[in-house]
């Protein structure tokens, strides 16, 4: 739950650890108690000022740099003060401690930012786009965070939400005042704005699907029965010895996970233990984690020793499988390994579905296999024009094409526009809910929480 509250706030806003420089934040309303405190003189507003920071007996805590940031003109809206000194945690601390001592509170995480969007210097959007800088795992995504920062996203949400208010003036104007006998049926205009406003939400809900990817990943699961290669794939994509490789069946009897950026496709690579019947308890219980990251995987690649079973169907290869999960083929490639032993081809498998040929130990077919997982992760392979987006956006989205799609039906076929009024509601809703202009307090207040201290 946001905490509109008025207190001075203080945060170390470097990364935890030892550093060549430090930063201590400041916001609040009035800060001239703190800056005569800590620095027994005035500075200038917007100017870098070197000086000393000063303890409550006059000492020297540190010294450094201070910048001061009247309100509003600061990133919170309110006054910031940021004392940038040497990077050492104790120094930090003692700052945030003379910061207290002076009537400050330590800030939670993400309260900076939490101040910025109730102060109207970004949205939520804008404010999301912060974290997902700080978190991004690639160049790409970096670069789509700094879009959706800058506000790009939000300006593709604000068009949607001013094309749907124009549409709704004139449906609501129409029920609000029958003598103007404005035929929905008979307007053509009325629909093709609506389809419109379908296709244009289409557009930039396909944008955010490929931004989540940039920001989030294709969660990978690698499974199969023992010693079918496994490990030795996920220390091949990986680049390193992540995983210990042996013939002996069973080697891997935790799961396992590596991060990696793949053709810019961010890969979350989990290892499971060999699918089998064990009496081993410690082994079985790496078989029921497996079952578990199957079960939440974005993609499955099902590894095959492809001297012991060449059979490029999946249903045949592992029909406990679809025994268990019966919708999941739409999930699951099947991956047929060690083709330097068994003579296959590299690459596709003729004549078969979502079937791919490999050699961990040659790297080969590599190439197809990465294509078909980037095509079936509906990666585009570029970043350029992307934006950051959180799977909360994509659900809005969704949720407010569905909406008009409904009420583009229900016009059409059941003449029904007070439905058609209240669906186009609900899917400004949808999109508003995404800035952060209806969107209630306790979403909110997750959405900040998840923020690191100090920013």
């Amino acid at each position: 739950m946001l905490q509109n509250d008025k207190d001075t706030i203080v945060a170390i806003a470097t990364a935890t650890g030892r550093g060549g420089v430090g930063v201590v934040r400041l916001s609040g309303e009035n800060l001239s108690a703190y800056i005569e405190g800590i620095i027994g003189r005035k500075v200038s507003p917007r100017q870098a000022s070197y000086c000393r920071f000063l303890d409550s007996a006059g000492s020297t805590i540190d010294e450094g740099v201070a910048l001061y940031f009247p309100a509003p003109n600061s990133f919170t809206g309110e006054s910031v003060l940021e004392l940038q000194g040497h990077g050492g945690m104790v120094i930090l601390d003692s700052l945030v401690q003379r910061c207290v001592s002076l009537g400050a509170r330590v800030a939670r995480p993400g309260e900076f930012s939490e101040r910025a969007f109730c102060n109207d210097k970004m949205d939520l959007a804008q404010a999301e786009a912060i974290a997902d800088l700080i978190d991004a795992s690639s160049v790409e995504a970096a670069k789509s965070a700094v879009r959706s920062m800058q506000g790009e996203f939000s300006k593709l949400i604000n068009q949607l939400v001013e094309e749907m208010i124009q549409i709704r003036i004139y449906v609501e104007a129409a029920i609000d005042f029958p003598e103007e006998e404005i035929d929905f049926l008979q307007d053509e205009k009325l629909f093709s704005n609506l389809d419109k406003l379908s296709s244009d939400i289409s557009r930039v809900l396909e944008k955010a699907q490929q931004g989540s990817l940039l920001k989030d990943g294709l969660t990978l699961v690698l499974a199969g029965r023992p010693n079918a290669g496994k490990s030795s794939l996920l220390n091949s994509l990986a680049g390193n010895d992540t995983a210990i490789v042996t013939s002996v069946a069973g080697t891997t009897r935790d799961v396992l996970r590596e991060k990696i950026v793949l053709n810019g496709l961010p890969l979350n690579i989990v290892d499971t233990a060999g699918l089998r019947d064990t009496d081993n308890e410690i082994e079985a219980e790496g078989v029921r984690r497996a079952w578990r990251e199957i079960e939440a995987a974005d993609q499955i690649l099902f590894i095959v020793d492809s001297t012991q079973d060449s059979v490029p169907e999946l249903e045949s290869v592992w029909p406990e499988f679809f025994d268990r999960y019966p919708s999941s083929n739409q999930q699951l490639t099947l991956v047929l390994n060690k083709i330097d032993l068994s003579g296959l081809a590299p690459g596709a498998v003729p004549g078969a579905q979502k079937t791919f040929a490999i050699s961990v130990k040659e790297q080969t077919g590599f190439d197809t296999l990465v294509d078909h997982l980037q095509k079936s992760a509906g990666f585009l392979g570029h970043s350029e024009g992307l934006f950051s987006a959180r799977r909360r956006h994509l659900v809005s989205l969704e949720n407010a094409l569905n909406l008009i799609t409904i009420g583009i039906a229900q016009l059409r076929d059941a003449g029904a526009g007070e439905l058609l009024a209240e669906d186009l509601r609900q899917a400004q809703k949808e999109l508003s809910e995404i800035t952060g202009l209806f969107t209630s307090d306790d979403l909110l207040g997750r959405i900040f929480s998840s923020f690191c201290i100090g920013k």
